[in-house]
């Protein structure tokens, strides 16, 4: 029998021991786990963490992200990045009027790899918009603007084409690496529940719903949040998005920790 198992065996001893009225049934527990834990030289205090440590149910949790100082322009840009990189990871988000913080709603272990992907594509995402910046990529480009004025007594919208302002450019450029990104990642994550699903069908598609579940009721009962939160933009530029969806298209997604599909565990 492998340690693992034997500590796991000693500790279902040692907790019907403990849970039992009868003091000739708890004794004869304890002496059964001593035995094991004497001939196995293993200390009856770490067979009681091993066996509540793998006994401890995950539970969804919320968690305060820090996206900028107030003030910063292009922090939406940034918050939409988080927000589809957490839409591939089980975690709903809110986001404050400032745009300067995300609140998180999930397990630990998703928030942690919505915090490491956008910890290294944020940082992709800004030096790839420096660059097409710098080599005067949106130089002569035009952006559509919604403009609205009253003819003959009525206000009508229309598009009109303006020249494309630097700050335009930047948020046009971030919003399409962002979008990229999160197709790439939910591409990413369907692909891995589509093998799980061969493997064991039954399994993944109880844990994803019930995953799903209790995630809902949990967001539900903590979040304060009215309405939901968008990166609306009052101009459009095709020339800036594009380039920023071919950048998005080659930003590298990190190490297999990182991605969706590399996590080791559904909650039971």
């Amino acid at each position: 029998m492998t340690s693992d198992k034997m500590l796991t065996r000693i500790g279902g001893l040692l907790r019907q021991a403990e849970s039992t009225d009868n003091p000739h049934e708890a004794e004869a527990f304890m002496t059964a786990a001593q035995r094991l834990a004497t001939a196995m030289s293993i200390d009856l205090t770490v067979a009681r963490a091993h066996t509540a440590d793998r006994e401890r149910r995950p539970a969804p949790t919320q968690r305060v992200i820090e996206i900028g100082e107030p003030g910063r322009k292009g922090l939406r840009t940034y918050v939409e990045l988080f927000v589809w990189i957490a839409r591939a990871n089980d975690v709903t988000c809110d986001v404050t009027r400032t745009s300067t913080q995300v609140f998180a709603y999930g397990f630990d272990t998703d928030i942690d790899t919505c915090q490491a992907l956008y910890t290294s594509l944020v940082v992709q995402m800004v030096r790839a918009c420096d660059l097409y910046l710098s080599e005067g990529g949106h130089r002569g480009a035009v952006a559509q603007r919604v403009v609205t004025r009253t003819v003959r007594g009525r206000r009508v919208r229309r598009l009109e084409d303006r020249p494309l302002a630097t700050i335009t450019a930047r948020l046009e450029f971030q919003s399409a690496f962002a979008e990229r990104i999160g197709a790439r990642l939910l591409e990413a994550r369907q692909e891995t529940i589509a093998e799980r699903e061969r493997e064991d069908s039954a399994g993944t598609a109880l844990a994803l719903r019930d995953k799903d579940l209790e995630l809902t009721d949990y967001y539900r009962s903590q979040s304060r949040a009215r309405g939901t939160w968008r990166n609306q933009t009052a101009s459009y530029s095709a020339d800036a998005r594009a380039a920023g969806d071919r950048a998005g298209r080659q930003a590298r997604l990190g190490g297999s920790a990182e991605l969706p599909g590399a996590r080791a565990r559904l909650p039971r």
